[in-house]
């Protein structure tokens, strides 16, 4: 362990801790191990903060996966030790032809899902979101951000309230402290929130106003098609005024599905009730006989995009889930035979 930085003492509480984690401790974690949280995830390290202050942890090939919101445990000299089980985790297939899984967050409270009142507006990817939050069981709120750029800013909430009439749905002008106050309710003490976006939807600026300073660099969107530029390049914690936590992603213009069954059911809960009244049980809602799903979309009660939108979701996720397995299945072997090569030494 190198370069210790001291800084104000702080509590595991204004950390993030919670009662999830505090039950994995043993008696002799409490008396030995330092609890630390980390902070930042670099290409060479991590960074961590304990009671004691902030830590870099090198990455080693012996320690598991770990992402910004872990917790681990370090023993006295401040070497890795455990890493406690997560009550929430975001990953996705890595950006790509790469088959690998990539962890974004880890123990989030909730996430707001941002996405601009500009032509960068989508429902396909608010819904691609939305499966990822509510796979990792962590509770979505959709923030529509540029509202002040914005004519028909009331119309396109109401686009988003009806994927889900439950849905906290909030429009907002990322430079204004008083039109982002709503947010507030989420980042209480001890609570950690992410953001979920796109390139140029307004996520820095959105961080500042929340801090209260200008903590992230911004810039500026292409004229010619409203994209976005990558101002946010690592994840990052930062802590606000009222004592939650926020944890900072980049831009993510790509964001494949995998092993996210349970929260394609519960985006599309419409049209998975709607399945169940299929003639057949494999029915593919295309041109089957007997389908309830396209009688919907026929007599205007189911938006075809929405269908459209959750087949290409499902086909991807079950692709990439597939791809993920295999991986996983070939290095549970390549680690087997590793240890019968080491028994096998004298």
């Amino acid at each position: 362990m190198q370069n210790t930085i001291n800084l104000q003492p702080i509590t595991l509480q204004q950390l993030g801790w919670q009662p999830f984690f505090q039950q994995q401790l043993t008696l002799e974690d409490y008396e030995q191990a330092v609890i630390a949280r980390v902070i930042a995830h670099h290409r060479s390290g991590y960074e961590l903060l304990t009671k004691q202050g902030r830590h870099t942890l090198p990455i080693l090939s012996q320690m598991p996966l770990m992402t910004v919101g872990d917790w681990v445990l370090l023993d006295q000299q401040n070497r890795f030790s455990r890493l406690l089980d997560r009550h929430s985790l975001f990953s996705r297939k890595a950006a790509g032809t790469k088959i690998a899984e990539q962890y974004i967050a880890a123990n989030v409270d909730t996430v707001f899902i941002v996405c601009s009142l500009n032509q960068d507006f989508n429902l396909n990817r608010i819904e691609r979101y939305l499966t990822l939050a509510r796979e990792a069981q962590v509770e979505p709120v959709v923030v529509l951000t540029k509202a002040d750029l914005c004519t028909d800013a009331e119309s396109k909430r109401q686009q988003v309230q009806k994927l889900d009439p439950m849905l906290m749905t909030e429009c907002v002008n990322s430079l204004e402290p008083e039109s982002v106050q709503p947010l507030m309710q989420w980042c209480g003490k001890g609570k950690t929130v992410t953001f979920l976006g796109s390139s140029g939807v307004g996520k820095s600026t959105l961080i500042n106003t929340l801090m209260g300073h200008n903590e992230q660099k911004t810039a500026g969107i292409r004229a010619d098609d409203d994209k976005g530029r990558h101002t946010t390049t690592s994840r990052s914690l930062h802590f606000l005024p009222r004592g939650g936590i926020l944890l900072d992603t980049p831009g993510m213009r790509e964001l494949q599905l995998a092993d996210c069954q349970h929260g394609l059911r519960e985006t599309f809960s419409d049209i998975e009730a709607l399945a169940t009244r299929c003639r057949f049980s494999d029915c593919h809602h295309q041109t089957e006989p007997g389908c309830a799903v396209q009688r919907a979309v026929e007599s205007g009660n189911l938006d075809p995009r929405r269908l459209k939108n959750y087949l290409k979701l499902l086909r991807e996720q079950e692709r990439n889930s597939a791809s993920l397995a295999e991986l996983r299945a070939k290095e549970r072997q390549f680690s087997k035979l590793c240890r019968s090569v080491k028994k096998e030494r004298p």
